[in-house]
């Protein structure tokens, strides 16, 4: 007779929540969808607040407002921000809220769905979009939809946790909040659900569609009804596409993977090339953000357009209001200014930026058409738009997601097509000549490659302890010493080793103390669990 307490209503609908089944997920997903997007409307106000402290303006005229200032104003804006941003970087080292005086960011998310569970901490999200706050609103020149997405999939991941969600429910709650905050940010609820089936989660199971689509779509509703409907640069009129326009705009995505790659490798490289200067000069990292917020308040002196977020010099690209030389002069300073921001350790994103450049680009390529093609091309206005897809498709590895936020933005269907042309070149280009796209190289610096699907992120993730047979099960005599793993090792480790030395098994160690004997494992279990964890990951995806 079993003694488990009998099965009520109640109890069943707990434990549908928890095994995230059907309904149940799709009402969390409502849920994360008001706290998400709440969340991200709280940062967009947040950041605003700090503009109007510094510089006495929002984002929609933060440019124009530093143009006015004394020179030693706009300069020293970025040094107090630094300043600040240093503080918070030790205050968080030494309270455990940051890894590596850094904030966090999108590569957080996804190696919280890859290898986390679906599971971010609290106080480290929380206190990383503190950051966001200070650094976009007081110059920064960094994107704040980095800092919206992994503030959603914080607060997604504090829901699992209360209600006890097994981890496929946590990863696809984690994909619920990424959805929602692109959609907050942009008003475009159908780009941010895309957006998090093609970057968070990595596939578009049967399972998550719903629950992600729900999210988004409460997202924006937050927003709109906060903010009301306008889109974030306004309504863009597209004028009449002709034939000539669409060949060019595969032209112009090559143009933005080349803008891409050079874009991408600043992030990367600089921040690496920073942290080991900053090394081998013995200077603390949390003091970097000092010196980063110098560079960007000297660039500011002559171009204050690269400050913040960037949102109103990107309407005023897309509007067509700057000459070819200033597109230029704007781009190059652009990401010169946001490579460096983030080399220093401010607190912030790419996709802005990316978007920003991508205008800067697009304008510059249409004043080009217009002056050789005359009366016989959409304009400026047009290829801004296409160039602003395409580089931020080519930067974030998000083609589709883009090409929506495209079509949110103007309902052209013409400025969309001419979008997925040009974005699947930029996109294809850049990860081919980069290896992945920008987000998948920062998690591989952290230790997990996830550019190979779940054939290879599985024997990087499954652990030795995870299949090893404890030695009670094996007498001394039967365990040999010459080869062994740790119980630490990864899958991957103990298949390669077993292979190359033509072993059957081997001795598992304990990686403390006095490193005993604690375990054995062989190569038919290393593959039986192999097989195993494909197979689950298998089944999330494609169900």
């Amino acid at each position: 007779m079993s003694d488990s307490p009998p099965s009520t209503p109640l109890t069943g609908l707990v434990q549908s929540f928890r095994d995230g089944r059907g309904p149940a997920l799709w009402l969390m997903g409502l849920v994360v969808g008001l706290v998400a997007g709440y969340a991200t409307l709280g940062l967009r106000l947040g950041i605003g607040l700090v503009e109007q402290f510094a510089f006495g303006a929002t984002e929609e005229h933060l440019a124009s407002t530093a143009a006015n200032f004394p020179v030693w104003r706009r300069w020293a804006i970025p040094v107090i921000t630094g300043i600040v941003i240093s503080l918070m970087l030790l205050l968080g080292d030494r309270l455990g809220l940051l890894k590596n005086f850094r904030s966090r960011g999108v590569p957080d998310v996804i190696e919280a769905r890859a290898v986390g569970k679906g599971q971010i901490e609290l106080k480290s999200g929380l206190y990383s979009a503190l950051m966001a706050c200070i650094s976009l609103g007081g110059g920064g020149s960094a994107g704040r939809e980095g800092p919206a997405v992994h503030l959603g999939g914080t607060l997604a991941s504090l829901v699992s946790r209360l209600v006890g969600l097994n981890a496929r429910g946590s990863r696809i709650l984690l994909a619920c909040g990424a959805a929602a905050a692109v959609s907050a940010s942009f008003n475009a609820p159908v780009a941010g659900a895309l957006f998090a089936f093609e970057v968070v989660l990595g596939h578009y199971a049967l399972r998550s569609i719903a629950p992600v689509a729900v999210s988004s779509v409460v997202g924006a509703l937050v927003v709109r009804h906060h903010l009301g409907q306008d889109q974030v640069f306004g309504f863009l009129a597209m004028h009449q596409a002709h034939t000539w326009d669409f060949p060019a705009a595969a032209v112009l995505g090559l143009a933005a993977a080349g803008l891409a790659v050079v874009f991408n490798r600043g992030v990367l490289h600089g921040s690496a090339f920073v942290e080991n200067r900053a090394r081998g000069l013995n200077i603390p990292l949390w003091t970097l953000p000092v010196p980063g917020g110098l560079l960007v308040g000297l660039i500011a002196v002559f171009a204050p357009e690269v400050l913040g977020v960037g949102y109103e010099p990107t309407s005023n690209a897309l509007a067509t209001r700057y000459v070819f030389g200033e597109l230029i002069l704007l781009l190059v300073l652009k990401t010169l200014a946001t490579q460096i921001t983030l080399a220093f350790r401010f607190a912030g994103g790419v996709f802005s930026p990316s978007i920003y450049l991508g205008a800067m680009l697009g304008s510059a390529f249409g004043l080009i058409m217009a002056q050789f093609m005359g009366a016989e091309t959409a304009g400026a206005g047009f290829f801004a738009v296409i160039g602003m897809g395409a580089v931020a498709g080519a930067v974030l590895g998000a083609p589709l997601s883009t090409t929506l936020i495209v079509f949110e933005l103007t309902s052209s269907y013409e400025a969309s097509v001419a979008v997925l042309v040009a974005v699947s070149l930029a996109t294809v280009l850049t990860q081919s000549a980069q290896g992945g796209s920008l987000f998948q190289k920062q998690v591989l610096r952290r230790g997990y490659d996830i550019s190979g699907g779940s054939s290879r992120l599985v024997l990087q993730m499954v652990r030795v302890r995870e299949f090893m047979m404890p030695l009670v099960e094996w007498s001394s005599d039967q365990v040999k010493d010459e080869t062994c793993f740790y119980e630490d090792d990864t899958l991957g480790r103990a298949m390669g080793v077993l292979d190359a030395e033509q072993l059957e098994g081997a001795a598992v160690r304990e990686r403390k103390g006095d490193q005993n004997i604690i375990g054995w494992i062989t190569k038919a279990d290393a593959q039986a669990a192999y097989a195993k964890a494909l197979a689950e990951i298998s089944e999330e995806e494609h169900r």
